[in-house]
């Protein structure tokens, strides 16, 4: 199951949010040349995704899981064949929201995270770090395929490309390899052989319960304050070095050294929250990218920005696996899936200022410094409500 979330998250994931920053110049200069305008696409697409979050992660604890994945297969691929041709901002928002963000959401992240929830239990922060590396591995390879694309062909082709592959490749690999849990095949958690003794698993929590956790509300500031950083530095990266006068070719591979780092740190910090209080995982991530974002703020030159952008790749890496270790630790994989689904429409409020507010201020300015600058007080924010959060990932169940 770790692999077929590694390939699904590499579609769902990678496919769009690694190779938005490379369309993003093209798609500015088809619709006015704003880049807050396209950063706006990013933030709807969050913005339908929390929405529908609740709805997805009740439907993931309810029913078989390769269901709720087909169909987000099918929205997102329609949707990536939508972007081929529409033909106003409108009709592109519109396709951002309703096809991509609600497909993602049922097929991505808070899916694959439930179902390597439901295969592990002792290990559970390093089956969720090694499948989410399939994120940062589409990273690694996805933005120069799309540069290319694009300057071969067009912006508009690479989105029709990403949709037949969708539709034609996971669609029919979800249904045939996903399957929802251990015990639906004669198995259990961690590949425990058969009569093993289990821990018996916790009913399901009610949404009042886990709404009444502080460890919840941790969980969503502190995430969602990361997301906002890493969203808004993400989205603006090859922007933001092609300003310099580097070519899109060369501004790609930075981004996929970011993303290759981004697979070190995601099995890393996946590994540490087995043994380690999330919290010391959790500051260690924002040292690496508070470096990350100095260097890449402070030091001049394509090579030393490079340097900055892998920094930061590893210490955003393990967001992923140590969100979803805690919520495993803190509420039990019974509730993973609501609980997780839950977490994401207050994280949005935090998680959708990032992008447009970079694209805002370099409209403004001409220039993303003013951006990264408060930026750097975001992850002082986010390490200290860090301080909230109140448990142990350790051995747990």
């Amino acid at each position: 199951m770790v692999a077929v979330a590694f390939f699904v998250d590499f579609i769902a994931v990678g496919f769009f949010f690694y190779s938005y920053g490379v369309f993003f110049k093209a798609i500015a200069e088809e619709f006015g040349d704003s880049r807050f305008g396209v950063s706006i696409g990013i933030m709807l697409t969050q913005i339908a995704g929390a929405l529908v979050a609740p709805l997805i992660g009740q439907a993931l604890d309810r029913y078989p899981l390769r269901n709720v994945q087909v169909i987000g297969a099918l929205l997102m691929g329609t949707g990536f064949i939508g972007l081929g041709f529409v033909e106003t901002q409108l009709q592109f928002y519109l396709v951002l929201g309703l096809f991509i963000g609600c497909g993602a959401g049922a097929m991505g992240q808070l899916a694959t995270s439930k179902l390597v929830a439901n295969w592990f239990m002792k290990k559970r922060g390093t089956a969720l770090g090694i499948a989410a590396t399939g994120i940062s591995a589409s990273g690694v390879v996805m933005p120069a395929i799309s540069a290319w694309i694009i300057l071969t062909y067009g912006w508009r082709e690479g989105f029709l490309i990403y949709g037949i592959i969708t539709l034609v490749v996971v669609v029919p690999l979800v249904s045939k390899f996903v399957i929802s849990r251990p015990e639906d095949v004669g198995l259990l958690p961690d590949g425990a052989p058969k009569g093993t003794v289990m821990p018996p698993a916790s009913p399901p929590a009610k949404v009042r319960e886990f709404l009444g956790n502080s460890n919840f509300w941790a969980l969503v500031t502190v995430i969602g304050l990361l997301f906002c950083v890493q969203s808004g530095t993400l989205i603006h990266l090859v922007p933001r070095i092609t300003d310099t006068g580097v070519s899109l070719s060369a501004a790609s591979l930075v981004m996929s050294v970011t993303a290759a780092f981004g697979i070190a740190g995601k099995l890393i910090y996946g590994a540490l929250v087995d043994r380690w209080d999330v919290r010391r995982a959790l500051w260690l991530g924002i040292a690496f990218q508070v470096a990350g974002q100095l260097v890449m703020l402070f030091m001049p030159g394509y090579y030393h920005f490079m340097f900055g952008a892998a920094l930061f790749g590893f210490g955003m890496g393990g967001v992923v696996p140590m969100q979803g270790a805690a919520v495993g630790a803190a509420f039990g994989r019974e509730s993973f899936g609501r609980v997780l689904g839950a977490m994401r429409l207050p994280m949005v409020f935090l998680q959708i200022l990032g992008t447009p507010f970079a694209g805002w201020v370099y409209d403004s300015t001409g220039s993303y410094d003013p951006a990264f600058q408060v930026f750097l007080g975001v992850y002082v924010l986010a390490a200290i409500a860090v301080l909230s959060i109140k448990v142990r990932t350790r051995s747990s169940g």
